[in-house]
């Protein structure tokens, strides 16, 4: 009998694949990809990785309810400057729940138990990673965002943001997304629904290329 977290998985799997077609890069020949700006890891980076920290954010060991909010099949890829896929990156991610709050001694809310806040994988053959995640909400102060953190041998660590390309007035009104400029672009993306897919599913691409 297959164990529920294989089944979570191929679950997942299936509906990145709904949600993908192939991925290309696009530059003039023998030009550099533009590395995916830094931005500040913020106050909520886990105090301690937790246990249950794979990359379903919503369902939590030992917890029967999923977390409120708008399902997000979040994937990309990670490259080099030339478009190289990297192979065994750490990917983390964390971000507050449905209702504004992180899993963080320091935020003083009450979070949803049901969903886990943070979670990590590592980057296959092909530099693919992927996570089952909510749709970013706002919280006082801030746009809806979510937060990275990339690890790879011979590159310096990264930690950015990724924000919402739908959020138009709310990006436009925060400071750290401001600050950008141009290269905002970069890290902004679309959260578009998969069609069929259960519980008005959203999907999202966010390729990285460190530098």
């Amino acid at each position: 009998m297959q164990s529920d977290a294989l089944n979570r998985r191929r679950a997942l799997l299936g509906m990145m694949a709904l949600a993908a077609g192939p991925w290309t890069v696009l530059r003039a020949e023998g030009a550099l990809l533009e590395p995916t700006p830094a931005d500040v890891e913020g106050p909520f980076y886990p105090v301690e990785i937790p246990d249950d920290s794979d990359n379903d954010l919503l369902h939590r060991v030992g917890r029967g309810s999923k977390a409120l909010g708008q399902p997000t099949y979040l994937h990309g890829a990670v490259t080099d400057r030339a478009g190289a896929r990297i192979d065994g990156a750490r990917v983390e991610i964390w971000q507050c729940d449905h209702g504004g709050v992180y899993h963080h001694p320091g935020d003083g809310g009450r979070p949803d138990e049901n969903f886990q806040g943070f979670g990590a994988m590592v980057t296959d053959r092909a530099g693919g990673y992927h996570f089952r995640t909510l749709r970013p909400v706002p919280y006082t102060g801030r746009t809806p965002h979510i937060h990275f953190r990339v690890t790879a041998a011979g590159f310096d660590r990264l930690t950015t943001q990724l924000y919402v390309a739908e959020e138009v007035d709310r990006n436009q009104r925060d400071s750290l997304y401001r600050r950008h400029g141009p290269a905002a672009q970069l890290i902004t993306t679309s959260f578009h629904p998969i069609q069929d897919a259960p519980g008005a599913a959203l999907a999202a691409r966010f390729d990285i290329v460190l530098g």
